[in-house]
């Protein structure tokens, strides 16, 4: 049965490569992310006082993180920034490799690769490392660290991806293809 969410790039038989049509989410995501970033750095201050978005619940904070996603810390920046990069490679494969109809499967690894991308421009380009400016919490006790567009992406992504595979038919569809 055909999936009528598919594209026609991704319909089993097409000559084009698959996935063609959602390589714009990666391009979306590292702009918006870009975007943001450089509209924080030139009307922010770096460690400032934090503007009030939803009072203290939301606000952006301007701030750089050195570490991975969320201040996790792996050593230093040069081992993030391979590891980055390392795993960017591993997406495009994963990209790639995807079988023809696993349309939100490819929508997710895009909206990871979109995302990684915008980080690792950060990191190749700023010596501070990544630009980060959402800050979500209670208090000041209860607070999530700080991110960006470029980390909401990827977990958005990651999700999708958890989602697209949990949903794999046990008689062996591809995961992610799902007709409704």
């Amino acid at each position: 049965m055909k999936n009528p969410v598919n594209s026609p790039d991704d319909r089993p038989g097409d000559s084009r490569l698959p996935g063609l049509s959602t390589l714009w989410i990666v391009l979306v995501a590292l702009v918006a992310d870009q975007i943001s970033k450089y509209i924080v750095t030139i009307k922010m201050t770096e460690y400032g006082p934090p503007i009030e978005v939803l009072g203290t619940f939301f606000r952006l904070t301007y701030i750089h993180n050195r570490g991975a996603a969320f201040g996790l810390n792996l050593g230093s920046p040069l081992i993030h920034t391979v590891v980055s990069i390392a795993a960017l490679a591993l997406l495009v494969y994963l990209f790639r490799t995807l079988p023809v109809g696993a349309r939100l499967l490819r929508i997710a690894l895009a909206m990871v690769l979109g995302g990684a991308l915008g980080n690792i421009v950060d990191r190749i380009r700023l010596e501070k490392g990544v630009v980060d400016f959402f800050d979500f919490g209670i208090g000041e006790q209860w607070r999530w660290p700080v991110f960006n567009v470029a980390d909401s992406f990827v977990t958005v992504g990651v999700i999708l991806l958890a989602i697209g595979y949990s949903r794999q038919d046990k008689i062996g569809a591809p995961p992610g293809q799902t007709d409704p």
